[in-house]
């Protein structure tokens, strides 16, 4: 019996952060089998984002050994991705592995995303509420603005001095 595609799919793990998969992250979007071909639709968190051929290439071959003989995928621009995308799930995964996960997706206007616009270019540190992944106290500061990848900024809790990682808001 052939399982089923998303199902497959879903279980792989994103190459940075090895503790989410793509559906966790909000990446996968969509998994169709069209005849005899796997169609897998996924969206970058970011333009640029260097993890995208791995994901791509991981999911070719976890559909391949799973039998599907042909698979082809997708990468889908619109909309573009948003931090709301990570599961509850993701968000405690992260949290468990000692990262700090993103709150709402802020735009220029407020702090929820509304995508009736582009987000705010931002050149100086961004401001952000956020609770050391450790501890728990809300006494943090900006290290860096890039962590370890692109996508996350590197904070410090001024209570317990441990230094995390905190993946952005997009």
């Amino acid at each position: 019996m052939t399982p089923d595609p998303w199902v497959v799919a879903s279980e792989v793990r994103d190459p940075e952060m090895p503790m989410l998969t793509l559906t966790d992250l909000g990446v996968l979007r969509d998994v169709r089998l069209v005849d005899d071909t796997v169609i897998a639709s996924i969206t970058p968190t970011y333009s640029g984002c260097p993890a995208m051929a791995t994901m791509r290439d991981d999911l070719v071959h976890r559909l391949t050994d799973a039998g599907f003989p042909r698979v082809e995928v997708r990468i889908v621009l619109e909309p573009a991705w948003s931090s709301d995308w990570i599961t509850a799930r993701g968000r405690a995964a992260l949290h468990d592995a000692g990262l700090s996960a993103p709150g709402p997706a802020r735009t220029d206007t407020g702090p929820a995303r509304t995508d009736t616009g582009p987000i705010a270019l931002t050149l100086g540190p961004v401001r952000r509420a956020l609770t050391c992944p450790r501890c728990g106290s809300g006494a943090t500061e900006l290290v860096s603005e890039f962590g370890a990848t692109a996508c996350k900024a590197l904070y410090r809790c001024t209570d317990c001095l441990e230094p995390f990682d905190h993946v952005k808001e997009i």
